[in-house]
């Protein structure tokens, strides 16, 4: 008899494992795919992801762009000004103006800017420098405002594919007499959570990468102020 219950159970055991086995795939758990997850939102939400995908393409591009001619415009010889000194008191002006031809860089443009109004009054060689200063600057934060535009613009387009998303599934269930099918009401819904999420990524990118070129500027302006100074209490010591 104790035979019997053992064999049985073994059996029922057997069939357990076949069962689970045979199981169809519809059944078992199921995994999405970055992709899959971005393409099953309707065409209503493929279309605002593309956008959001090419917002993501020029944030990055942007980025990395500025970054780097930030980060070239911020290198600058720890005897640049002492060289710059050098000559302009031995009189050299032409290699003073040779030097800051080489380094390229905006605080080598204000020092040459100041350089070539040596002999005019202090005041108007402080307003060519900061009106040289501010051309710099210009150049440095060029495209900046436009990943601040992606930054700000990129969770509304989000938001915008979930009101749509949702339009579209009570579209549905109103035209269907309150009868929809659950499929039905889920695809709009899909719509809206995945376009919602694309878009705060993207956002969330581009707010980053614009606060990071922000704090690298300043620091580059910060070094044009303060090489200006310099600039001008040299040309304010006593010969």
């Amino acid at each position: 008899m104790l035979n019997f219950f053992i064999q049985e159970g073994a059996d029922i055991a057997q069939d357990t494992d076949s069962i689970a086995e045979g199981l169809p795939v519809e059944a078992q758990e199921k995994t999405l795919s970055i992709m899959d997850l971005l393409l099953n939102g309707g065409v209503a939400g493929q279309i605002i992801i593309g956008v959001l995908f090419i917002l993501l393409f020029v944030a990055v591009y942007i980025y990395f762009e500025r970054l780097f001619a930030i980060k070239a415009a911020s290198k600058m010889d720890n005897n640049f000004m002492n060289q710059i000194k050098d000559n302009v008191s031995s009189g050299n002006i032409q290699a003073a103006k040779v030097l800051c031809a080489q380094n390229n860089t905006p605080v080598s443009h204000l020092t040459e800017k100041g350089i070539s109004r040596i002999g005019s009054p202090l005041e108007d060689i402080n307003t060519a420098i900061e009106n040289a200063g501010r051309l710099e600057v210009y150049k440095l934060e060029k495209n900046v405002s436009v990943l601040a535009t992606i930054a700000g613009a990129a969770p509304m387009i989000g938001f915008l594919g979930t009101v749509i998303g949702m339009v579209l599934a009570f579209h549905q269930l109103a035209t269907s007499s309150g009868q929809a099918e659950m499929g039905a009401l889920a695809e709009g819904i899909y719509t809206a959570m995945t376009t919602t999420v694309a878009g705060l990524i993207v956002g969330i990118i581009a707010y980053m990468g614009y606060n990071h070129l922000v704090v690298r500027t300043d620091k580059v302006v910060h070094q044009m102020e303060a090489t200006a100074v310099d600039f001008l209490d040299m040309l304010n010591e006593p010969a």
